[in-house]
């Protein structure tokens, strides 16, 4: 209900504003918001090439693209008329969003959740998934009361964290999509979420991440010094994070903290993470990437091979009820383009309503305004120059991305604010696109409290980059 009145006030107000620029004269014309791309020049008014000064009338004509810059302004010359163009496009208008989010979304996300989809089918029925949720139910059962041992969920969930975990975003969706269809069997108001959903969602708001790869390689591409010195302040703030998540709705839901198993393993994972950053700050630059790189591919690759080899192994079990390894894999995948065709729509809806958000130029004026705020309640202007990452990153992770690389560019990479940005950018999750996948995967119309408490999980971890920022660096 949250998420549906939100998409439709982003919409409206949106919308509305476009149209008061128009009918203003602020805005020449709004067909970038239709059919623009992002990064194209924004016009902002057209002239007739015999009224241009001599000088430009001149430039036009002899450049090969017949364009010319003179400060902020871009001159196009368009057979006898000249469009002057100030500042770029945000981002995709609607038209081109839909067609880019077929082409260059949902086929992808198609291809994905079909080879995982076709894995984990392999991993249910080679009874891999049940031993391995056997193994975890001790720990899970805390901190998800409602899901019975040895459950298949269990297993899911497991590997999403994993994937969340080593930075691996491909795997990561189909492992968390099949969490939430096995958390829905249990589910007695399919169209409600349950408390373990809502859960599972809010620590995977968190992203506990080990190994921020793209991140090191953004830095890297523009040339820091060390690209992965903000990998440190990145896993500490998401570990912050995941806690955070873990005491917000576990207050809500009433668990009962005081459990040895689930103490062990936070200590468990904290030893991993320390452990693992003793090893990589030993490293050089070049064998840090080197092994960053490495090892989340290397887990996957595991992964992978361990199930098809279980499977291997269990051969005859396949055989006992009429399957083979080939044929279940197959069936997996089936099930993967299934759920990528169901959950289409949902995210259709989101990402024009976040292109109209964005072009319409409501998301700058909010920015900037909780910009001017923070000045003067005294924060530093490196971390206000950083906080549009913060902000968009909760509706758009392509456009956060953006924000980050020209963050560095225009404050320098090795700069608090670039690398604030960065931390930015892996401290927080794409909310509102994840809670429309996941939960429209299920057809759940009612996300209860799941936006509320995951956009608090966003704030604390907003909050903890900067401090953790501000002590590092």
């Amino acid at each position: 209900m949250a998420l549906s009145r939100f998409w439709l006030v982003i919409i409206l107000v949106s919308v509305t504003y476009i149209l008061a620029q128009l009918f203003s004269g602020y805005s020449y014309s709004i067909d970038y918001v239709v059919n623009g791309k992002k990064d194209e020049p924004l016009v902002k008014k057209e002239m007739y090439l015999n009224q241009m000064s001599p000088f430009i009338q001149d430039t036009l004509q002899k450049a090969k693209d017949h364009r010319y810059t003179q400060n902020d302004s871009l001159y196009i010359l368009d057979n006898t008329t000249v469009k002057i163009a100030v500042g770029k496009q945000a981002t995709d208008g609607i038209l081109p969003t839909c067609k880019n989010t077929i082409f260059d979304l949902l086929l992808p996300l198609i291809a994905y959740l079909s080879f995982f989809c076709g894995i984990l089918q392999l991993l249910i029925d080679s009874g891999a998934s049940e031993k391995l949720a056997k193994l975890l139910s001790p720990v899970f059962v805390k901190v998800f009361p409602e899901i019975p041992k040895n459950h298949p969920s269990i297993s899911y969930m497991t590997l999403n964290f994993a994937a969340n975990f080593l930075g691996l975003d491909s795997a990561a969706t189909p492992f968390g999509l099949k969490a939430m269809e096995s958390l829905q069997e249990l589910n007695t108001e399919k169209d409600k979420a349950s408390n373990s959903q809502i859960m599972f969602m809010s620590l995977h708001a968190a992203g506990l991440t080990l190994i921020p790869t793209s991140i090191i390689g953004y830095r890297a591409a523009q040339n820091a010094q060390n690209p992965a010195d903000v990998m440190l302040p990145c896993i500490i703030t998401s570990f912050v994070g995941t806690v955070a998540a873990l005491l917000i709705v576990g207050i809500k839901q009433k668990i009962n903290f005081k459990s040895a198993s689930l103490i062990i393993s936070l200590g468990a994972i904290m030893g991993i993470i320390a452990g693992l950053l003793f090893y990589i700050t030993r490293l050089d630059i070049i064998g840090k990437n080197h092994f960053t790189t490495n090892l989340s591919n290397v887990i996957l690759l595991v992964i992978i091979f361990a199930i098809l080899a279980y499977a291997f192994y269990r051969e005859k079990y396949f055989a006992s009820n009429d399957k083979d390894i080939f044929s279940s894999f197959v069936e997996g995948a089936a099930s993967g383009l299934t759920t990528g065709k169901r959950i289409f729509p949902y995210i259709l809806g989101m990402l024009v309503a976040i292109s109209l958000f964005r072009n319409s130029g409501v998301f700058e004026i909010v920015s900037g305004y909780m910009g001017k705020l923070f000045l003067l309640m005294g924060v530093k202007k490196e971390i206000v120059d950083a906080l549009p990452i913060a902000i968009l990153r909760p509706f758009n992770a392509a456009g956060s991305r953006g924000f980050m690389i020209d963050s560095m560019r225009t404050y320098g990479v090795d700069s608090l604010t670039g690398r604030l940005a960065c931390i930015f950018q892996c401290a927080a999750e794409t909310t509102f696109y994840v809670i429309a996948v996941y939960f429209g995967s299920i057809k759940v119309k009612n996300t209860r409290y799941t936006l509320s408490a995951m956009l608090l999980v966003d704030l604390v971890s907003v909050i903890a980059a900067i401090l953790i920022s501000l002590l590092f660096f």
